[in-house]
C-alpha cells in the first residue's frame, strides 16, 4: 500500500476538503451578509419628505393627519368632511420614497372633495414587501363606503396587483403602469403621466396600455417629472421639473376629483 492510499493520507485529504468547503461556505455567508446589510441600508435610506410641504398640510384646518397601523391617514374636517357616501383612496408610495412625501399632493382631494386618503408605509420602503390586502388597509377608516387604489411608480404596480383581488372601484397610476392584466375587470382606471418623467417613460405606459380596461383614461401633466407626484426633492435619473409643487397639486387634484365622482 502506497502512502497516498493509506488511511492517514485519506484522512488528511478529507480534512483538507472539509476545510476548503468550510472556507467557501464562510466566504459565501460573509458575502451574503454584506449584500443583506447593504440592501437594508439602501432600503432604509428613503427620499425624505419636504418639511415645508408637510407642515403646510399639518397646518390646514380642513385636514386631520394621523399615524395609524395601516399608514398615514388624511381625513376631511369641518366643511371639507364628506357628506353622504364617503370615498377613500389608498396610496402606495414609490420605491424608497417616504410616505409623508405624498401628504401635500394628496391633500387637495381631501380638502376639496372630502375624500379620505390612506398612504401606506411598506416595510423597507418597498411596496412589494407589503403583502397586506386592501381589506387590511381600509380598517383605518371603517366609515368609508367606496374605495379606490392609487400608486406611484413601483407602488402603482403593486396597486394593480392588489386591485385584482379586492373590492375596489378604480385604480390610479401615478407615473406608473400595470404588470398584470386588468383589461376585463371593469375598473375605472386613471393613468397620470409626467411629461419629463425620466424613470417611467411615456413609451412604457403606452406599451402596457392593453393591460388596462378599454375606457381607461390617460393624462399627461406638462412640466412634471417623476418626483413631482410627491414632495421629496430630485430623484436620480429623473427628468427636469418645470412646474411648481402647487401647480402639480392643482392639476392632480382636479383629475382625482373627476375620477372619484
Amino acid at each position: 500500500m502506497t502512502s497516498e492510499s493509506s488511511p492517514t493520507a485519506r484522512r488528511r485529504t478529507a480534512s483538507t476538503r472539509r476545510r476548503r468547503v468550510r472556507a467557501i461556505g464562510l466566504g459565501a455567508l460573509g458575502a451574503l451578509i454584506v449584500v443583506i446589510f447593504g440592501f437594508t441600508l439602501w432600503a432604509n435610506s428613503p427620499y425624505r419628505a419636504d418639511r415645508t410641504a408637510t407642515l403646510e398640510v399639518f397646518g390646514n384646518p380642513a385636514i386631520s393627519v394621523s399615524t395609524v397601523d395601516e399608514g398615514v391617514l388624511l381625513e376631511p374636517v369641518g366643511d371639507a368632511a364628506a357628506t353622504g357616501e364617503q370615498v377613500g383612496l389608498v396610496v402606495v408610495p414609490g420605491a424608497r420614497v417616504d410616505a409623508w412625501a405624498y401628504l401635500y399632493q394628496m391633500s387637495g382631494i381631501v380638502e376639496q372633495s372630502g375624500v379620505t386618503v390612506l398612504i401606506t408605509r411598506p416595510p423597507l420602503n418597498l411596496a412589494f414587501f407589503d403583502l397586506r390586502g386592501l381589506d387590511e388597509l381600509t380598517t383605518a377608516a371603517p366609515g368609508v363606503e367606496r374605495w379606490f387604489l392609487a400608486g406611484h411608480s413601483l407602488g402603482g404596480v403593486r396597486a394593480c396587483l392588489m386591485a385584482q383581488d379586492a373590492e375596489v372601484e378604480g385604480v390610479v397610476l401615478l407615473g406608473s403602469y400595470c404588470a398584470n392584466d386588468l383589461s376585463d375587470t371593469g375598473l375605472a382606471v386613471l393613468s397620470v403621466a409626467a411629461e419629463n418623467d425620466g424613470l417611467t417613460e411615456l413609451e412604457t405606459i403606452s406599451d402596457t396600455a392593453d393591460l388596462l380596461p378599454g375606457d381607461a383614461r390617460f393624462e399627461v401633466i406638462e412640466g412634471a417629472n417623476h418626483a413631482a407626484f410627491g414632495d421629496y426633492g430630485p430623484q436620480s435619473g429623473d427628468g427636469e421639473r418645470t412646474i411648481t409643487s402647487a401647480q402639480m397639486r392643482e392639476q392632480l387634484t382636479a383629475l382625482l376629483a373627476e375620477l372619484v365622482r
